[in-house]
């Protein structure tokens, strides 16, 4: 892959921009990647790992003359970035984020882009339950997907850049209309990870169970159930108050189901039972083969962890 853009713009320096930092190096995908995070702390230490080639100590200087500027922050503070940022933005340039909400992005973002300035959201659907500028590495993109969510009058030409500069880092890429976006990753993603708080809540609250059976004891089920719990708790804030109606709706489907199972359980249903695990099965099945995991025991996380 060759080089997309000259100057691309990291806000925000966590998981997913510093793997796409690396990515981007990986590819050689830009010549300069600038970086700004709001923390002293997480400025101090992306320039002491080499994370970006200029760590700024403000958005506007980092996304001066940038072709490309993403934000990387949690979805409730994108209005405000951009609201900063914006009277630096080069016309011509394109703004992207890498948001797990679209819809709610669109409403914050958009109001505060200039004339002449692209704004093309997008999701990558890659990640991992660490977060910080530590956490990322040049992998976490390949075979991944990348959703691109650009409003119906977005400039061909800058949509294709951004496309090519996904692909670059190793993602699948494919365009979606937002609020389908969100309710589909209010299926694959917001639900599951709600569930996942609240089975490790439940587990919290036996007091039948002591602190360190659980530790102690944790069979796969509920060590994949806190693996996805530890995710980064103000991005998951913000992702449930911006994906609200979706949410509920499929908390709605979820708990209807939930109600189902018990019943089939209470009356020793074993045929309902067999039925529905065949057909969830079928859905394991088909990620597999999507390549969107493995079969390996550790669900082939063990190499994410490495890297």
């Amino acid at each position: 892959m060759s080089q997309v853009y000259d100057r691309v713009a990291l806000i925000g320096l966590g998981l997913i921009a510093s793997s796409m930092f690396w990515a981007i190096k990986r590819a050689g995908l830009a010549v300069e990647v600038t970086g700004y995070a709001r923390s002293q702390e997480t400025r101090d230490t992306a320039r002491r790992i080499g994370l970006c080639d200029r760590v700024c100590d403000s958005a506007r200087e980092a996304v001066e003359g940038a072709d490309l500027v993403v934000l990387c922050v949690p979805v409730g503070a994108m209005g405000q970035v951009a609201a900063d940022l914006a009277p630096a933005l080069k016309p011509g340039a394109t703004v992207s984020d890498v948001g797990s909400v679209k819809r709610a992005v669109i409403d914050a973002v958009a109001p505060h882009i200039p004339s002449g300035v692209h704004f093309i959201p997008a999701h990558p659907l890659a990640g991992t339950e660490h977060s910080g500028p530590e956490s990322g590495f040049e992998s976490l993109f390949d075979n991944r997907w990348c959703l691109l969510v650009p409003d119906n009058g977005a400039d061909e030409q800058a949509i294709v850049a951004l496309q090519q500069l996904w692909q670059g880092m190793g993602a699948k890429v494919e365009r979606m209309d937002p609020d389908h976006h969100d309710l589909v990753l209010s299926v694959t993603s917001h639900a599951p990870h709600l569930i996942a708080y609240t089975m490790v809540g439940v587990a919290d609250d036996l007091s039948r169970v002591t602190d360190s059976e659980v530790i102690q004891y944790s069979a796969a089920g509920f060590r994949d159930f806190t693996r996805i719990a530890a995710s980064d708790p103000t991005m998951w804030r913000d992702v449930f108050l911006a994906n609200k109606d979706a949410t509920l709706e499929i908390l709605g489907r979820f708990t209807e189901e939930l109600f189902a199972l018990q019943r089939a359980i209470r009356r020793g249903d074993g045929t309902h039972l067999h039925d529905y695990f065949t057909r969830t099965r079928q859905i394991r099945r088909g990620i597999i083969e999507a390549g969107q995991d493995t079969d390996a025991p550790d669900f082939g996380r063990g190499q994410a962890a490495k890297d």
